[in-house]
């Protein structure tokens, strides 16, 4: 987080561009689809600096260094997710799992799953014993 505090005069310059969901004097929430629109110009040899300012926002007021560290994060998120990488999922997320009685159906799927898990988990762990002994690994 950066260490500028935002002041009023300028959380109301911020709060009026279409790109900014949310802004206070710590920090700024921009819109999903600036994130898109900054990774696609981006990718197409665009800097940083230059599509947070064609997009209306004073980088006097941001600062450089938030701009660069949100295009990093950006870039990121894209190339580790892609587009749903981008989105902002903290209103989807209450933070605390859900505690609900699972079925026996569902009971079994999961210790199906974490069966397969440990199986998988096992034969790796037998090839790098084999690797780290020399021997050769059968397929």
């Amino acid at each position: 987080m950066s260490k500028k505090l935002f002041s009023n005069k300028e959380i109301k310059i911020l709060s009026k561009n279409p790109n900014v969901k949310a802004v206070s004097s710590k920090s700024i929430t921009y819109s999903d689809e600036f994130k898109r629109i900054f990774v696609t110009e981006n990718k197409n040899g665009k800097l940083p600096r230059q599509i947070f300012e064609e997009n209306g926002f004073d980088v006097e007021i941001i600062g450089i260094t938030r701009i660069n560290r949100a295009a990093n994060r950006w870039r990121t998120s894209y190339n580790d997710s892609g587009v749903l990488g981008l989105r902002d999922t903290r209103k989807d997320n209450s933070g605390r799992p859900t505690n609900k009685e699972l079925t026996l159906e569902e009971k079994n799927a999961k210790l199906e799953a974490q069966i397969q898990l440990l199986k998988a988990e096992n034969e790796l762990l037998k090839k790098l014993d084999m690797l780290e002994r020399g021997m050769k690994v059968i397929e």
